[in-house]
C-alpha cells in the first residue's frame, strides 16, 4: 500500500523542503526532482503554468523522489478538481479565511461520502503511484493545506485550525504582512504576534505547520519551533544563487537590472 512520503516525513516529525516552480518547463521540473527535494510546489496562482503543464510534469516526474503538488489559484472545488486530475497528490490552497474555506477545502480533495471531488479522474488513474483502487489511494494519501495569509484567515485561525481532514496550516508571512499593513517586512511586532497566534491554534488542533524559508538555517531554526513543511526558492532564484555561486568569486557580476531582457 502506498504512503504519501511527504506525508510520511511529517508523520515522523522530520522537515519536508519544496522547490518552487514558476516558469512552464518540464524540463527544469523533472531536474528538480532529481535533487532532494522532497515535493515540487507547481504555482499556479502567480504564474503562468498551465493544466497542460502540469499534466507534463506529473508524467515527466514519475518514478522520481519528489512529490508534485500544485497550488491553486482561489480556494474551490472547481480549481482543486482540475489540479487532481492531471495526477497530482497534494493542493495548496491560497487565502484560506474561514473555516468554511478550510471545510470546502478538504472537501475537494475528497470523494463522496466525505468530500465533493467528481470521479472522471482517468488521467490521474493512469500515472497514480499505487495500482488499484485510485479513488481510495488518493483519500488516504492527498494532502490539503490550507494558507492563512491575511487579517481575515488570523481572526478565524481557531476555526480553520479546528477543520477535520485538514492536513496542513501553512503561514504566508508576506501576504500575512501585506494584510496587517506592513507591505511585505515580516519582522515587525504585530506580524511575529501574528504568525505565532496561528502556529499555536495549529499545533493545538493537531495540524502540521508550514512556512516560506530562504535559507538552511531558517528551515533549522524554524523546525526547531515546530514547523514542518517550508516553501524555498523557484528554479530562477536557485539559478541565479548558483551562477552567483561561481562567477562572484572572479569578479564578475550580472548585469544590472536595467540591462536585462525584457520579460
Amino acid at each position: 500500500m502506498w504512503q504519501h512520503p511527504v506525508r510520511k516525513r511529517l508523520a515522523g516529525g522530520e522537515p519536508v523542503i519544496a522547490a518552487t516552480l514558476v516558469t512552464p518547463n518540464v524540463e527544469a521540473a523533472v531536474h528538480l526532482a532529481t535533487m532532494g527535494f522532497h515535493f515540487l510546489w507547481v504555482e499556479m496562482e502567480h504564474s503562468p503554468i498551465t493544466l497542460e503543464t502540469l499534466r507534463l510534469i506529473v508524467l515527466g516526474t514519475r518514478g522520481l523522489p519528489a512529490a508534485v503538488l500544485a497550488r491553486v489559484p482561489v480556494t474551490d472545488v472547481w480549481t482543486a478538481k482540475r489540479v487532481l486530475d492531471q495526477g497530482v497528490s497534494g493542493v495548496i490552497f491560497p487565502f484560506t479565511s474561514s473555516g468554511a474555506l478550510a471545510t470546502r477545502a478538504v472537501d475537494a480533495c475528497h470523494y463522496p461520502p466525505n468530500g465533493l471531488r467528481g470521479s472522471g479522474a482517468g488521467l490521474a488513474c493512469a500515472s497514480w503511484p499505487e495500482a488499484g483502487n485510485y479513488y481510495d489511494s488518493a483519500d488516504r494519501n492527498v494532502l490539503s493545506i490550507a494558507v492563512v495569509e491575511n487579517r481575515e484567515g488570523l481572526e478565524a485561525i481557531e476555526e480553520i485550525a479546528a477543520t477535520p481532514g485538514l492536513d496542513v496550516v501553512f503561514i504566508g508571512t508576506s501576504d500575512l504582512s501585506f494584510s496587517l499593513g506592513y507591505r511585505g517586512s515580516q519582522s515587525e511586532p504585530e506580524v511575529l504576534a501574528a504568525i505565532d497566534k496561528i502556529a499555536d491554534a495549529a499545533r493545538r488542533h493537531g495540524k502540521y505547520l508550514g512556512r516560506p524559508a530562504g535559507t538552511a538555517a531558517q528551515i533549522k531554526e524554524w523546525h526547531g519551533q515546530g514547523f514542518q513543511l517550508f516553501q524555498t526558492g523557484t528554479e530562477l532564484g536557485l539559478m541565479s544563487a548558483g551562477a552567483a555561486q561561481l562567477l562572484a568569486p572572479l569578479g564578475i557580476e550580472g548585469l544590472p537590472r536595467e540591462q536585462r531582457a525584457l520579460y
